[in-house]
């Protein structure tokens, strides 16, 4: 149906729709916390927020006369690590322009803006947007996002920072601005095939490779071999235990092994074989069932009776585009696209330096709302750890851990195909608990036995066929397992000089005070916060870890407490709300992206520096007006950074014919050729 006649929730791509509906605090009747939350009133501010654990990170198991008060005190007894991540940049100030602010002695350039040419015949970007969709699957995507820059000697070994590879996600699209006068439809309804075909292609990712000329200038190496879109058309593989399962048979792969596109990449992770893994995030508005009931598969994810783009209802009639309308229409599966959704909710592995190979979904990892994939430091002889966050309100936070060991001289995709996923549960005493979503784990089978035949949340439980049903119902394996219910967990970060782990809360503004937790301890949490945690004897495999709030966002005046000690009072310099993106660069500083309110106090979305060891933060960017700040890499260097802006508003940074704002990548550069940050 056309879009005027569907609900308007379909039509917002953030729309993500509260679908947990388990009450884990049933489920797992928690400890009694021996921490009192309390509320802090700022005078004239009006900044309410919660203290935090009296506990530290330094020892697991650790009591209330063990305590320390902040990160410098327990994790860098020599103070290398404050010195390591000092900050030296004045702060900037919150803005209401339509342009970039970066501190003094910094400059800034757009590059790689939606529809610039990459590959093939390299089609110019025509300004009122008439590109074909032929030319948008040649041309950079739309709504940038996560991304890695990979030196081009990686393979080698090298780590070079004038040259490599920037791959880089492309969420979802502004329809309007896509096309000359936004999607058009023809009086039954339907849809231009061309106009859906370009809307594909400007999902997925991008890998262009770039290169840094003797002025210090980057461009496109036009003509290499590794410049490259994978779009939501690019066939793909199934890998891991969900691979063949009879669930994912479609017409287009009856025995399950084989679909098409990735979908609402949102962050990523770069592996320690150089590969890129794609998440998929709310992928579920893609896909219409029509149906009077939908399996758990889907309800447990929200998918509605209608589709945020209209896909299905290309005038072609082709294959690729009605496999979005997932309403059985046949007698067997294998006959219609009944399960075309269930082969999207995974991490997607693409290798940019074999631009022939098949990108592969790696199911192992679990099918949810991945927000992206964060990996632990690998060793050799042990085993692959990584986390990622499912980015909905009330969701869950995931440790993978491979089964066979890493050797750097074999490593690959393979590892992620085989091991045990386990989901958060964080406890009031600051303890926490990695739970294995497996059939060979006697404690989730007891619980999966005692949960059949009840309804766990809007679903009557009958049990799991086998681990691949298990990790196709990943949300539902969770709810059972009894996980903490979190503030929409997004980005993670591991840090390079400690190994904490963290993780940002976003925000929640539908927990009520009978749902706050020690880890989600704000009703109506609107600013966020972030989280973090260390694992039980620094083993990143262990079933154990101990966790404290590292920062609530917040107004001037929002307070940080641990221990009794107020570790960080925010002020005009670091305001903000909303944390996102998140990523450590190579010299321990932690970078914080946002994604919330454009009103006063915060103004334009922004990032901030952050020094772990210290608590000292800074805002160091903010974007332009309309915008989210999201995705940030450096080189190896740290000299050359690179930061997406998602959705601007019209005029930035490239004038055009009528409303069509360009996504686009910044660099960011010092004067004097100096480390970003420091």
């Amino acid at each position: 149906m056309a879009k005027h006649n569907v609900d308007s929730k379909y039509l917002d791509p953030d729309y993500e729709p509260v679908v947990n509906h388990s009450g884990n605090k049933v489920f797992d009747d928690v400890l009694n916390a021996r921490v009192q939350r309390r509320t802090l009133m700022k005078g004239g501010v009006g900044a309410a927020l919660a203290s935090i654990m009296g506990f530290g990170l330094a020892g697991c198991g650790s009591d209330s006369s063990s305590v320390i008060a902040s990160a410098s005190a327990g994790s860098d007894p020599d103070g290398d690590n404050v010195s390591k991540t000092a900050l030296g940049f004045d702060a900037v100030a919150v803005s209401t322009a339509n342009n970039v602010v970066v501190p003094a002695g910094y400059s800034a350039k757009a590059f790689l803006p939606w529809g610039t040419p990459i590959t093939g015949s390299y089609p110019e970007f025509r300004a009122d947007a008439s590109n074909s969709g032929a030319e948008q699957e040649q041309q950079v995507g739309m709504h940038h996002d996560g991304m890695h820059f990979f030196p081009i000697d990686f393979k080698a070994g090298g780590n070079r920072s004038d040259e490599g590879l920037l791959v880089m996600n492309h969420e979802y699209i502004n329809q309007k601005a896509l096309h000359p006068e936004g999607p058009t439809y023809n009086q039954s309804g339907m849809r231009p095939a061309d106009e859906v075909r370009k809307e594909i292609a400007a999902h997925g990712v991008s890998v262009v490779h770039i290169k840094q000329d003797s002025a210090g200038t980057w461009d496109i190496v036009f003509e290499s071999p590794f410049n490259r879109r994978v779009t939501g058309n690019t066939e793909m593989d199934i890998r891991g235990p969900v691979r063949g399962y009879q669930k994912l048979s479609t017409r287009f792969s009856p025995n399950g092994t084989q679909t098409r596109g990735t979908l609402n990449n949102c962050s990523m992770g770069p592996t320690p074989w150089g590969t890129y893994l794609a998440a998929e995030e709310n992928w579920h508005g893609y896909f219409a069932n029509g149906s009077q009931t939908q399996p758990r598969e889907q309800t447990r994810h929200g998918v509605g009776n209608a589709t945020r783009y209209d896909w299905e209802q290309a005038d072609s009639g082709e294959d690729q585009y009605i496999r979005f309308n997932i309403t059985p229409a046949a007698e067997s599966a294998k006959d219609d696209y009944r399960n075309e959704a269930n082969t999207f909710g995974y991490m997607v592995e693409i290798d940019p330096f074999t631009p022939e190979s098949k990108p592969q979904k790696r199911t192992a990892l679990g099918r949810f709302g991945h927000e992206g994939v964060i990996f632990a430091p690998v060793e050799e002889g042990k085993p692959v750890v990584c986390y990622s966050g499912d980015d909905s309100r009330f969701e869950y936070i995931y440790k993978f851990v491979s089964s066979r060991p890493y050797y750097a001289a074999t490593a690959s995709g393979y590892l992620l195909d085989e091991g045990t996923l386990y989901v958060a549960r964080f406890n009031e005493d600051g303890s926490g608990d990695w739970l294995a979503l497996s059939l060979d784990n006697l404690d989730f089978v007891a619980r999966v036995q005692a949960a059949q035949g009840s309804s766990v949340g809007a679903v009557l439980f009958e049990g799991f066929e086998n681990q691949a049903d298990v990790l196709l119902n990943t949300r539902l394996a969770a709810d059972i397992a009894g996980a903490t219910p979190m503030d929409r967990p997004e980005w993670g970060a591991v840090d390079p000089n400690t190994g904490e782990v963290y993780f940002t809360l976003t925000n929640n503004s539908q927990r009520t005070e009978e749902q706050v937790n020690a880890a989600n301890p704000n009703a109506e949490n609107r600013t966020g916060h972030i989280i973090r945690w260390s694992e039980a004897n620094k083993d990143f495999a262990a079933a154990e870890f101990q966790w404290d709030i590292f920062l609530f966002a917040g107004e001037q005046g929002t307070e940080t407490i641990v221990d009794g000690k107020v570790v960080v009072s925010l002020t005009d310099d670091n305001i903000f709300n909303s944390p996102d993106g998140l990523w450590f660069d190579y010299n321990g500083r932690l970078w914080i992206q946002t994604d919330g309110s454009d009103a006063a106090p915060y103004q334009n979305n922004m990032m901030l520096a952050a020094s772990p060891a210290t608590r000292d933060i800074r805002r160091f960017f903010v974007g332009p007006q309309g915008c989210e700040v999201t995705g940030v890499v450096t080189t190896p260097d740290v000299k050359s950074m690179f930061v997406n802006i998602q959705h601007p508003a019209r005029d930035w940074p490239f004038g055009t014919e009528g409303d069509h704002p360009r996504d686009a990548t910044v660099i960011i550069t010092r004067d004097d050729n100096g480390v970003i940050g420091a």
